[in-house]
């Protein structure tokens, strides 16, 4: 049924972020929802322009962590996932 609310790939990323107690990197997220790396990362992307994400590079190395705003809009989901 949460199918039928949300896209699913989208909304597991922000719930995977919110469930990590530290940043995460694109390809661990990618294997965590079950999709491709360069389809996760046009999803982040698309969040940072949203301001749900924020990108932290540190040399070679890039994590995602989420922004107040997409904390409150995982924790949402969440709710809602369990609801249903």
């Amino acid at each position: 049924m949460f199918e039928v609310f949300f896209r699913r790939k989208p909304a597991m990323i922000l719930v995977a972020l919110r469930n990590s107690t530290k940043n995460r990197y694109g390809s661990v997220l990618a294997k965590e929802v079950d999709c491709t790396y360069s389809h996760a990362v046009k999803i982040l992307q698309e969040m940072e322009k949203n301001r749900l994400v924020s990108f932290q590079k540190k040399g070679r190395i890039k994590t995602i962590k989420l922004t107040e705003t997409g904390e409150n809009v995982a924790d949402h989901i969440d709710r809602i996932k369990n609801l249903l």
